[in-house]
């Protein structure tokens, strides 16, 4: 199954009995899924098939969803004269006229006046309205499939990107591993050193003391568990990277896991080398983070 991101651009123009009609989608990141729908008027009782069809496709993302209806022009459009309004007008148009305060009407300066005569909107029979729901809904479907189409396309190149910044951490967890400041002779001449300033201090110290604080510096020193959990998240990563479909949470998750560790490698640290490869491991890991933020 791919994996899909949560951004993608769609638009369907198509037509049906007496009109022509436009979808257009946009996807943006969103924790959920939230659709958002502009409708004509006459149209408002498709709106529960609209989110529908789309969340049958779409798991996450903020959608919107516009619709524009264009009708077909008629030759002619049928109008109504209201008599009793022009009637009116014809008396009061005459005493005016008879009494010298105005000029004989034409018949267009009459017709103009408005509630004199309106053009009829002609309303769609029942059947008709279904074929022009009908019609937009099988529009709606191939413009969902076109934004599906898209945000995959995207998908695929952030899976590649994403792949790379799942390598990069393993590289550096290997650096990690292969740092000479984590070898046991290492380990021991630094807190010989350490020792050897402390007993040069002039101090009393009790060697059993001492030996029972330098054990505990070398286990607080020591990141192989943050080095075992971090190779167990590369693992974990790619496996919901091949899995595929929605896994953009699952793999937020497994972000704050890589951010928990390479902090404390950086906490433990007690070298400038392996300090340097916690931080660049930082980096990398916040690089991850903001890409995962797209996946649907």
């Amino acid at each position: 199954m791919p994996v899909n991101s949560m951004t993608g651009f769609a638009r369907f123009e198509g037509e049906t009995r007496d009109a022509s009609f436009v979808w257009e989608l946009r996807s943006v990141n969103g924790k959920t899924l939230e659709v958002r729908l502009r409708l004509p008027p006459g149209l408002e009782g498709i709106e529960g098939d609209v989110r529908r069809l789309i969340g049958a496709r779409l798991s996450r993302g903020n959608v919107q969803a516009s619709l524009s209806l264009r009708r077909v022009e008629e030759a002619a459009p049928p109008f109504v004269i209201h008599r009793e309004m022009l009637d009116a007008v014809l008396r009061l148009s005459g005493e005016l006229v008879r009494d010298g305060h105005a000029t004989i009407p034409s018949a267009d300066g009459l017709l103009a006046l408005r509630g004199v005569i309106d053009v009829a909107e002609r309303v769609p029979t029942p059947d008709e309205t279904a074929i022009r729901q009908r019609d937009v809904l099988a529009g709606l479907e191939r413009a969902v499939d076109c934004m599906a189409e898209a945000r995959a396309a995207e998908g695929e190149q952030l899976a590649s990107i994403l792949t790379g910044r799942i390598d990069e951490i393993e590289r550096l967890t290997d650096a990690a591993e292969a740092d000479p400041s984590r070898r046991v002779e290492a380990i021991r001449e630094r807190l010989a050193r350490q020792v050897a300033d402390l007993a040069g201090a002039g101090a009393a110290l009790d060697p059993a003391r001492l030996h029972a604080e330098a054990a505990l510096i070398a286990t607080r020193a020591d990141v192989r568990e943050e080095l075992d959990r971090l190779r167990a998240h590369v693992q974990a990563g790619r496996d919901l990277l091949a899995q595929g479909g929605p896994i953009g949470r699952r793999l937020d998750f497994l972000a704050q896991e890589f951010n928990r560790e390479s902090n404390t490698l950086c906490s433990k640290s007690n070298s400038t080398s392996l300090t340097a490869i916690g931080l660049e491991l930082k980096v990398v890991v916040d690089q991850l983070r903001e890409q995962v933020q797209n996946l649907e």
